[in-house]
């Protein structure tokens, strides 16, 4: 995966990548995979998480929903990538990603937000290390 920008929100994250094997919804689906069995055992191994009991009835609950699950369900799953074929639909998803804890009115400038890729393309320190997208940074 090539990744070009991020925001990681409370509820939601925001990825502009690119997929190297071209399955950009097997990447999706593995990232998922993934990232879900890591979420819920970091919350399961955290008894002081304030939230832990109200979270992982959430995740059982929308797990028993989905005959596709054992028991927790961490992603939506209707959620698909959507290619970008344009020079300006790529900026404007850029600045989507970047703007986005701005619209929501958590920071004032889009470097502001710690879990964002705005703090890369600012020479900030960041969360995750991203890919020169080229015309954009």
């Amino acid at each position: 995966m090539a990744l070009f920008a991020y925001c990681i929100m409370p509820n939601h994250i925001h990825l502009l990548f690119r997929d190297d094997n071209e399955n950009p919804s097997g990447l999706i689906r593995d990232f998922k995979g993934f990232t879900s069995k890591k979420m819920i055992v970091s919350i399961l191994e955290h008894p002081q998480e304030s939230r832990r009991e109200w979270m992982l009835w959430i995740f059982k609950r929308a797990g028993e929903k989905n005959s596709n699950k054992k028991e927790y369900q961490f992603w939506q799953q209707n959620k698909q990538p959507i290619e970008l074929w344009s020079t300006h639909v790529i900026k404007e998803k850029f600045d989507y990603i970047h703007n986005n804890p701005v619209i929501a009115g958590l920071v004032i400038e889009p470097w502001e937000w710690k879990h964002r890729s705005a703090r890369n393309y600012a020479e900030l320190d960041a969360v995750i290390p991203i890919d020169n997208i080229g015309f954009l940074g």
